[in-house]
């Protein structure tokens, strides 16, 4: 009884636990919350830069990069594979109070400056940057930077001078900024702003060039004070001349007509005079401008009508050589040609003696032909025929003897004709190329003269100017070649004196005593003379003589007065 009571109450509630859910809902459902749960994830893995921020996205980027850099997007950071962080580009102050940094001049210089740097937002500065300082803090990145600018601006300032640093700051700061931004973009960073905060340095070479520049500003103002005031005190004088001329002028005008007339007169009389003399100056000066003028032109064309005739000479030498070189040339042709054409002529005549010959044969044949055929006809006419054949024959010898003649006279005539004109034009061109020849001896000797003394003297300086420089100086340097030459100076006075016969030295005195004689007084003056002459010595042959020959006047005692006389002997008591 109770088995079918409980199957009944059983089965209904299993109906209903499957009934009221159906599956397609959970499966809906199921989906629903999956998708909210990728998209809730998408939108917190899609991150957005904002402008003042790099996103640096690591991990498998993909392309080859260690890290993609985005500034101003947006970009989707894959779960589990990837990570991302943010670089600030705010811009960083650094201050650099650098000291003691060595110039071109080895002049040690205080540059105290503030840098301002940011991560740049170029595609390889960003990722320079992602590479070298993700993670780090503020401090971190200013350390690093400050190292490089420290490094660079040390350098910058050892390839100046100080007053190119002091004077052409622009020049300064580019040279700090070219040098610069090349290395701080190894590590993500630009350059934005370079403040040099004062310039000095430990010797006070810039201060000295300060007060330099300050004395000159002063100068300069007083003077221009000094001009205005010239003005102002010239205008004033000028008003109070104005002012006298004015009164004068009226006073004048009060005064007599004949007395103004002459006053008058006399001014510009006084005028005249003043315009004359003035004119007369100015015609002087101008005169003696232009004879300078003239004797400067004149020297001028002097000089360059020497050289032009230096020249032509010259010219003239070498065209000679040149012609006579020519007419040799031309000689040597003619006369072959002459040979060639006196070679042909025998040739020509040899020729017409064989034609000759040769026409005299035919004729012979056939004369002896005609008169082999007509034998039998007549004799007669064979008579006839032979003694016409011998006529011919006899002309035609005579004909040949006239061409031998004739060709054994024309040829040696023609060759000696060509031989005369030959001879006159190689004469007259032989003239004229020997000229030629001295012509160009002349320019080659000059010109070879020339060279050497030019070598020598371009030689010369040349010793003199290593001369100067190893002595120092001009001054020095003529002290040397004057000491070098003393001895010829010194051979050269007694050269002169050698010949001089002393027989006897005679020293007239006054008849003084004691400190009053002459004798006494010609040492004094010596002794006198001794320092200037001391003195020309050092400066001139560079000699300093030692100091007790220039201190024998003050070891002189004083002469002393001789009492007056009146020309009569004092007693030795008196």
């Amino acid at each position: 009884m109770f088995a079918p009571a409980l199957f009944a109450d059983t089965k209904p509630a299993a109906h209903l636990a499957t009934g009221d859910v159906p599956w397609p809902v959970v499966a809906a459902v199921a989906a629903a919350v999956v998708g909210f749960g990728v998209l809730m994830l998408v939108v917190k893995r899609y991150k957005r830069c904002p402008s003042n921020r790099v996103l640096v996205v690591y991990g498998k980027t993909g392309g080859g990069n260690a890290a993609k850099c985005v500034h101003g997007g947006a970009a989707f950071v894959y779960p589990l594979i990837q990570d991302y962080a943010y670089l600030t580009l705010d811009p960083m102050q650094i201050e650099v109070p650098l000291k003691g940094a060595l110039s071109i001049e080895n002049i040690r210089v205080n540059v105290p400056s503030v840098f301002t740097v940011a991560i740049g937002t170029d595609p390889e500065v960003m990722q320079n940057a992602a590479i070298r300082l993700l993670g780090l803090d503020t401090g971190a990145i200013k350390q690093q930077a400050g190292d490089i600018i420290f490094g660079q601006l040390r350098q910058v300032i050892a390839s100046m001078r100080i007053e190119e640093i002091n004077r052409d700051r622009d020049k300064f700061l580019e040279n700090i900024q070219k040098s610069l931004e090349m290395e701080l973009k190894k590590i993500g960073l630009v350059l934005i702003n370079v403040n040099i905060t004062d310039i000095t340095d430990e010797s006070g070479y810039i201060e000295a060039i300060g007060r330099k520049a300050a004395a000159v500003a002063i100068q300069q103002a007083k003077i221009d004070v000094a001009e205005q005031e010239k003005k102002g005190q010239i205008g004033i004088a000028e008003a109070e001349r104005e002012k006298d001329i004015a009164v004068a002028n009226a006073t004048k005008l009060r005064e007599i007509g004949t007395r103004e007339a002459t006053r008058e007169q006399a001014i510009k009389v006084a005028q005249l005079d003043k315009d004359r003399t003035v004119g007369e100056q100015t015609a002087k000066l101008e005169q003696e401008a232009l004879v300078k003028e003239a004797q400067r032109l004149q020297a001028i064309r002097v000089a360059e009508l020497d050289r032009d005739q230096k020249i032509g000479e010259q010219q003239a030498v070498f065209e000679r050589e040149a012609k006579i070189a020519e007419a040799d040339r031309d000689k040597r042709v003619r006369l072959a040609e002459a040979n060639a054409r006196a070679v042909g002529g025998e040739s020509a005549a040899q020729a017409d003696v064989a034609t000759a010959q040769a026409t005299l044969a035919v004729r012979k044949a056939e004369a002896y032909q005609l008169s082999e055929t007509k034998k039998r006809e007549a004799e007669a006419a064979v008579l006839e025929a032979q003694n016409r054949a011998m006529a011919k024959a006899a002309l035609a010898d005579a004909e040949r003897i006239e061409a031998e003649k004739r060709a054994a006279l024309e040829a040696p005539a023609k060759a000696e004709k060509a031989k005369i004109i030959v001879d006159a034009e190689a004469a007259a061109e032989r003239t004229r190329l020997e000229a030629q020849a001295e012509a160009a001896t002349i320019f080659a000797r000059l010109e070879a003269e020339a060279r050497g003394q030019y070598e020598i003297l371009a030689k010369k300086g040349e010793g003199l100017k290593k001369v100067i420089e190893a002595c120092g100086g001009a001054q020095p340097a003529f002290q040397l070649l004057m000491l070098e030459h003393l001895d010829a100076l010194a051979a050269a006075s007694a050269q002169a004196i050698s010949n001089i016969k002393f027989d006897k030295i005679v020293v007239w005195e006054g008849g003084g005593t004691g400190d009053t004689s002459k004798t006494a007084g010609f040492l004094q003056d010596m002794a006198r003379v001794m320092p200037p002459m001391l003195q020309v010595m050092k400066d001139v042959g560079g000699v300093e003589m030692p100091e007790y020959f220039a201190k024998l006047i003050g070891d002189a005692p004083a002469a002393k007065e001789p009492p007056a006389t009146n020309g009569k002997p004092v007693p030795s008591g008196a």
